[in-house]
C-alpha cells in the first residue's frame, strides 16, 4: 500500500477530532501569551536571558504539544478504532509511520509559527533589553523551538503507543516536566541536564554553560523521542489490536 493515502487518512483523523486542533491552538495561545508577559518582567536580574525570555512560554505550551501527541494515539485505543485502522493497513509499521508523520508535521508547523509569534510578542514588551540579540540567535530559537515542540509531541506519542493509554502517558509526563525536572532536578546534578525537556531547551538560551550545547541538547531530546517511538512500534507489533 502506498504511503500517501495512509498519511492522508491519518491526517483526516487528526483534523476531525476536535480536541487535537484544540491542543494546537492552546499551544499557540499559551506560549505566545506567556512569552509576551515574561517580557514585562524585570530585566535587571543577573541571570536574565533575553533570548530565552522570548520563548519562555514554551514551558507551559509544551504541555499542549505533549497532549496533542498522546491524544492523537490514544484515540486509536477507544471503541476498537485501532482494529479498523490495522484492517485497512495490515502493515503495522507502515501505519505507525503514517500516524507519527501526521503528528509530527502539524506539531512542527504550529511550533514554528508559535515560536515566531512569541518572539515578536516578547520583543515588543522587552523593548531595548532585546536589542543585543543577533539575527542568528533569534533564528536558532525559533527553529529550535519548533523542532523541540515536535519532538515532545512524538515523545508523548511513542509513550502512549507503548502504554496504550493517553491518560497514563499524561499522568507520567506532565508531573515529570513540571515537578521532577525543574523542582527536584536542580538537586540531581548533571544528570538532569540530559532529561528530554531540559536538554532540548538549551537551544532557546543565549548563554549556556552546561555539558550540552544548543544542537547537542536538541539531539538528546531527539534520542529520547526515538527511543519512545521504537518502544511504541515494538509494542504495537507484539500486541493484539
Amino acid at each position: 500500500m502506498q504511503f500517501a493515502p495512509v498519511l492522508h487518512a491519518e491526517w483526516l483523523k487528526i483534523r476531525t477530532l476536535r480536541s487535537l486542533p484544540g491542543a494546537l491552538v492552546a499551544l499557540f495561545v499559551t506560549t505566545t501569551v506567556f512569552s509576551a508577559l515574561a517580557g514585562t518582567s524585570s530585566t535587571s536580574e543577573p541571570e536574565f536571558d533575553p533570548l530565552f525570555t522570548t520563548q519562555v512560554g514554551v514551558f507551559l505550551g509544551q504541555i499542549a504539544a505533549i497532549s496533542f501527541g498522546a491524544m492523537a494515539v490514544s484515540a486509536e485505543f477507544r471503541n476498537g478504532a485501532l482494529r479498523l485502522s490495522l484492517a485497512a493497513v495490515p502493515q503495522r509499521g507502515h501505519w505507525f509511520a503514517a500516524k507519527m508523520t501526521a503528528i509530527a508535521l502539524p506539531a512542527l508547523a504550529v511550533g514554528l509559527l508559535t515560536a515566531l509569534a512569541s518572539l515578536f510578542a516578547a520583543r515588543a514588551t522587552l523593548g531595548p533589553a532585546a536589542d543585543g540579540l543577533t539575527t542568528g540567535e533569534q533564528a536558532r530559537a525559533v527553529v529550535g523551538c519548533g523542532i523541540y515542540l515536535m519532538l515532545m509531541a512524538l515523545f508523548a506519542a511513542g509513550l502512549a503507543t507503548l502504554l496504550r493509554s493517553g491518560v497514563t502517558t499524561l499522568s507520567l509526563l506532565i508531573p515529570f516536566i513540571l515537578i521532577v525536572s525543574f523542582v527536584i532536578g536542580d538537586a540531581a546534578g548533571t544528570a538532569v541536564e540530559f532529561m528530554p525537556d531540559r536538554a532540548g531547551q538549551v537551544i532557546l538560551q543565549q548563554t549556556y554553560d552546561g555539558p550540552l550545547g544548543p544542537w547537542s541538547g536538541l539531539g538528546v531530546t531527539a534520542l529520547w523521542a526515538a527511543v519512545a517511538l521504537l518502544a511504541g512500534v515494538w509494542r504495537l507489533r507484539r500486541r493484539d489490536a
